[in-house]
């Protein structure tokens, strides 16, 4: 049977956990995620569709994030497909 992955509170409960064997781990469990590292200085007011605003809302709770992240990911991924094409 796979083991989870326990809670830990420390770097050094988490450093010794890394020094074993984890082949036997239960992946499924992990989510990705995405880390926002730069400041949020610019300002947007836009108005949408209650129906567009309602469905950004259900899918960011359905991947347990807020609704505004949500809207910055979406963007960003709309920003990166313009500069590939």
């Amino acid at each position: 049977m796979k083991r989870k992955v326990p809670v830990m509170t420390t770097d050094e409960e988490a450093e010794a956990f890394l020094e074993q064997d984890l082949s036997d781990l239960d992946f499924s469990q992990f989510k990705p995620y995405r880390f926002e590292f730069e400041n949020k200085t610019a300002r947007v007011n836009m108005r949408l569709p209650e129906g567009q605003l309602a469905t950004l809302k259900a899918e960011a709770r359905k991947r347990g994030i807020p609704y505004q992240r949500f809207m910055r990911e979406l963007l960003e991924r709309g920003l990166q497909n313009l500069k590939a094409s």
